[in-house]
This record gives structure tokens, sequence and C-alpha cells, in this order.
């Protein structure tokens, strides 16, 4: 056996989240893709860098899996995979790498993105972007800054989600324009499950008047749970994993 690492893209909304479910009548990413190394005789269980919620999209996942030697073609292995798994998801690369190689543990970084559109509602958009009216980005990308540093954010997760610790560390966030779009990234170390879907709706309620930067702060410190609502997912975007 030799390990691979594939580096990934999918469509989120046609998926029920990347984690497999025991319910076959609801696909998920990493569902597709074992049935695909299935069809062409590989059974070991494939490795993601991490799980994305349903509705959620990814630039660039990566995942690990072993395969038998004899698979030494792997633009051939590529262009079958992609074949089977096409068109909503799409395989970029595939590579080799060493036996102690793990998408999830070996990687050091995870840049996130949401996307808010301030154009006219387009119905085609509306699964990959969040319409909402003009923002103060300025602000906006001020408020991100109080995620900065490591921090417990276990009032910033799904409720349920068994974790050994929800202490995370934040190296970069905030908020910039571009066209007639709003962004706001987050990279970190790692992610609790929909943290950055919270993290975002709190950033919007700030600019909404509904919470205040101070409301940030408590919640932040668990000092109060001032808001548990998630983003939408579809804004959201998996964008990059560094290792």
């Amino acid at each position: 056996m030799k390990r691979i690492k594939l580096t990934l893209c999918y469509d989120g909304a046609k998926f029920f989240g990347s984690q497999n479910q025991n319910n076959k009548k609801m696909p998920t990413i990493i569902g597709q893709l074992q049935d695909a190394f299935s069809t062409l005789g590989v059974k070991n269980p494939l490795q993601a860098s991490g799980r994305t919620d349903r509705g959620v999209h990814a630039l660039h996942q990566v995942c690990h899996i072993d395969i038998p030697l004899y698979f030494t073609d792997l633009t051939k292995l590529q262009k079958s995979l992609n074949k089977l798994i096409k068109p909503y998801i799409y395989i970029d690369k595939i590579e080799d790498v060493s036996a102690n190689f793990h998408a999830r543990f070996s990687a050091k970084m995870r840049l996130y993105r949401y996307i808010i559109s301030h154009n006219k509602y387009n119905p085609i958009q509306a699964d990959y972007v969040l319409f909402l009216s003009k923002l103060d980005v300025s602000s906006l990308h001020n408020s991100a800054q109080c995620f900065v540093g490591t921090h417990d954010f276990g009032y910033f997760k799904k409720k349920g989600t068994p974790t050994k610790t929800d202490i995370r560390t934040i190296c970069k966030a905030g908020a910039y324009t571009y066209q007639n779009y709003t962004i706001i990234y987050f990279l970190g170390s790692s992610f609790l499950r929909t943290q950055v879907r919270f993290m975002c709706d709190f950033l919007l309620k700030i600019e909404q008047q509904v919470a205040t930067k101070k409301d940030l702060y408590r919640q932040i410190n668990q000092e109060a749970r001032i808001n548990m609502t998630p983003v939408p997912a579809q804004g959201l975007y998996l964008c990059r994993i560094f290792y």
C-alpha cells in the first residue's frame, strides 16, 4: 500500500455535508468519493482534513487514502475518479505522500471565507452567497479582531459536538470588499463544528446593531450566551489548507 493526497473542490449545496451518512438517500462528499474508490477496487477509508456542514463549499479540501501499489499512474487515477464524481466534486490534484502524512492532523492552518453579496437578489446565486444590504466593512473588520488569539470557543460551536477541548487559535480575521461583495475571513489552526458560521453571525449582528462588541467579548469569555445563531451555510467556503 501507498498513501496519496487528494486536493479537491466541491459544491456543498448538492450534499448533506462532507461526512458519511448511514442513509444512502443523503449523499455526502466523502460518501461519493468512497463509492468512486470502491468502484476502482479500493476499500480503504478516506480521511479529510475536516468536516464541512451541509451547504458549505470547498475550493481546497484535502484528503488522504491508502491505495495498492499498482496504481502507478496518478494522472490516470485522477481522470478515472473525476468521471465518477463529477459534476459537483472535482479532484484538482493527486500526489504521493509519506505514510505518516495525515490530512487532518498534519494540517497547520485552515482558511475560511464567507461571501456576502450586495447585488440585487439572484436565485441562481442563492446557494453560493448571502444577500445583504451594504455593510460598514471597516467596522466589520475591526470587530473581527476580537476573535484573534487563543480562546475557549465553547460558546461558538454547535451543541452536542463532543471535543477534547474547545480551545482554538485564530491567527488572522477580518473583512474586505471585492467589487460588490463583502468577504469575511478567518485563518486558524482548526475550528469547532459550525464555529465560523457562529462567529460570522455575531459580526453581522454587531453591524445590524442587534449586539455590541462588548457583548462579543462577554460571549468569548463565556460570561453570557448572547447569540447562538449561525449564518446560513451557503456563503461559507473552505478556501485553503496549509501543511
